[in-house]
């Protein structure tokens, strides 16, 4: 199993090499469109590589997706937590009442009681 996820990583990343050598030229990326940067009165642009735009367009969609999903399961996330707590406040009561049960009882007496 080890061998497949190795061999899986490597083809991965012979792929994402051979992206970044077919697609090495030279593209203006500007921040601001046109019109915009000529009422701001900038107008910043950069010249990078084309690969950097594609694999920086890919991690900023996983940033936004991941994002956009821990989000979406904030409400999970709280049904979850309220529970856990609704559980340890019944397990705690549960004590409570066995040990008010057993009270003024024989220890050995309760425990075999307890496990019938």
């Amino acid at each position: 199993m080890r061998y497949i996820r190795y061999a899986s990583i490597a083809i991965f990343a012979v792929a994402l090499i051979l992206i970044a050598l077919a697609n090495r030229g030279m593209v203006t990326v500007r921040l601001l469109p046109d019109e915009v940067a000529s009422l701001a009165a900038l107008n910043p642009s950069y010249e990078i590589p084309l690969f950097i735009v594609i694999f920086g367009g890919i991690v900023a969609g996983l940033i936004v997706g991941f994002i956009w999903e821990w989000i979406r399961e904030a409400k999970e996330r709280m049904a979850a937590a309220r529970q856990a707590r609704e559980m340890q406040q019944m397990r705690a009561e549960i004590r409570r009442l066995k040990g008010e049960k057993h009270q003024g009882k024989d220890e050995v007496l309760a425990i075999l009681e307890e496990a019938s």
